[in-house]
């Protein structure tokens, strides 16, 4: 569970600094549901950019932003349909948009799941503790964003090989930004710089998305029922929600599957990877470019037990689509394909991992042979506002996108994509991916061999977390409570 100890001491002044920088911090049931958020927070919120450094854009923290990069106040949850012209198969997808989040990803949640606890209980003081944010990309984005709110310093910790985007923003905002060797699948060696900086003597808190539980508490807690308020508001009678198909990652948004299995107990819970590092499908290795989706481990935050199919997606095919996507002949084309062109035209809401996530959901559709009775879910982590170097990259490398090539990418890799490297996981195969954590985790990270077997076996260790959000938003309410008040003389 998460550590809600309360130290006294150091809560007064983290009290003290928000109240510095007039921080006000939303609740779990705000992020949820805006409609409970105060009105002076909505009317402040008139004239903030969305990426702005304002503390008030912590309400931003949702999925249910108006989709304006200024201004703006909330609505419903920000999802795009896929319909059958684009994806080749007769099944509803529903893409929640993750770019109308501060910092242009739904990740900044994550980081805020793994913060805010350490904040409210003051196990975290931001006028002392360096925040670190190790990551494959937004997560440590999201981190410095957060830090940069309270004034803290924050080391951000992600892999050379990253995209130019995430880097230029990054160096504006973060106290130090640490480049790893390797790229989305070297997290080994965040983890070693992780161990590098416990051991220099520095006051610091290292806020690892892959084993705190507050990234699978956030996404428990929000995405799980915004993805249930778009699939009730798209289901039509006759119709059924099956799953969830997610590349892994942390493993921090896979927990709104166990939310929605709470709700739709007959659904399914599809785990991606690329099939160029197919760990969970055969314990294998390798090195992909589907960014924002380090792996080579099992996160311990994975309710592995929970899961019921391994998706391998290669990243061939996932590179190949971004340019149909977003390029000139790719675009021209899809429309050409009876895509409708104001669809088109929002598909630069897909960042790399989006499009990795899009066929996965197709692979779980054609595995399970679903029809148009049938609904599933995933999500755009981000946009190509953090991809466009990739596009000019490939453009260098490949030449221009032609109407020819768009024809072959959208016709092989997404019409024609096979059921090949699709897992339905038994008993067994679960636990063989759940005891990959012991290398990783007990080995390397000091984790327990007894809390691994209770990830398995104890049946309240998953269901307790969850538990948490209603403690957490009193703490959360206590500590904005100490800020309003005026210091003591």
């Amino acid at each position: 569970m998460i550590d809600l100890t309360i130290d006294e001491a150091t809560l007064a002044s983290a009290v003290g600094r928000a109240r510095e920088r007039s921080i006000m911090i939303p609740t779990f049931a705000q992020m949820r549901d805006p409609g409970l958020l105060p009105g002076e927070v909505t009317v402040r919120l008139g004239d903030v950019g969305l990426w702005d450094l304002d503390p008030v854009n912590l309400f931003r923290i949702t999925w249910h932003n108006q989709p304006v990069a200024r201004g703006g106040g909330f609505g419903p949850v920000n999802v795009l349909e896929l319909p059958p012209e684009l994806t080749g198969v007769p099944t509803r997808i529903l893409m929640l948009v993750g770019r109308w989040f501060p910092t242009g990803a739904h990740k900044v949640g994550a980081a805020f799941g793994c913060l805010v606890p350490r904040l409210v209980t003051g196990q975290f003081d931001p006028t002392t503790h360096k925040a670190v944010w190790p990551s494959t990309g937004n997560y440590c984005r999201g981190g410095a964003y957060d830090s940069n709110l309270l004034g803290c310093e924050s080391i951000a910790i992600l892999p050379e090989g990253m995209s130019q985007e995430r880097f230029a923003w990054l160096e504006s905002v973060a106290g130090d930004v640490i480049r790893t060797p390797g790229s989305e699948s070297n997290v080994k060696e965040i983890f070693d710089k992780c161990w590098e900086l416990r051991r220099s003597g520095q006051d610091l808190v290292i806020f690892n998305q892959f084993d705190e539980f507050g990234n699978y508490l956030w996404h428990h807690a929000v995405t799980g029922p915004a993805m249930e308020e778009a699939i009730e508001a798209a289901l039509r009678p006759g119709e059924r929600y099956r799953g969830v198909a997610l590349t892994t990652g942390s493993a921090g948004t896979i927990a709104a599957g166990d939310y929605l299995k709470q709700r739709y107990p007959t659904s399914l819970i599809a785990a991606a990877e690329a099939v160029q590092c197919p760990t969970m499908l055969y314990n294998g290795y390798g090195e992909h470019r589907i960014e924002g989706i380090g792996d080579k481990h099992i996160p311990w935050v994975h309710d592995v037990a929970n899961t019921d199919l391994a998706i391998g997606v290669d990243d061939e095919a996932t590179v190949s689509l971004l340019r149909v996507f977003n390029e000139p002949a790719g675009k021209a084309y899809l429309v050409d394909q009876g895509v409708k062109p104001d669809l088109v035209e929002q598909l630069p809401l897909l960042g790399i991992s989006a499009v990795g996530n899009l066929l996965a959901a197709v692979k779980l559709a054609k595995h399970h042979e679903m029809t148009g009775r049938d609904l599933l879910v995933t999500v755009a982590t981000d946009s190509m506002e953090m991809y466009g170097s990739r596009l000019a990259e490939l453009t260098e490398r490949r030449g221009a996108l032609t109407t020819l090539d768009a024809a072959a990418a959208f016709h092989r890799h997404l019409l024609g994509v096979a059921t090949d490297h699709v897992r339905e996981l038994g008993y067994w195969d679960r636990k063989r991916i759940h005891n990959l954590k012991y290398y990783t985790w007990v080995e390397q990270q000091g984790k327990t061999a007894a809390e691994l077997d209770a990830q398995w076996h104890d049946p309240d260790y998953w269901t307790s977390i969850q538990t948490q959000v209603e403690p957490i938003d009193r703490l959360i309410d206590r500590f904005n409570q100490l800020v309003a008040e005026p210091p003591v003389a």
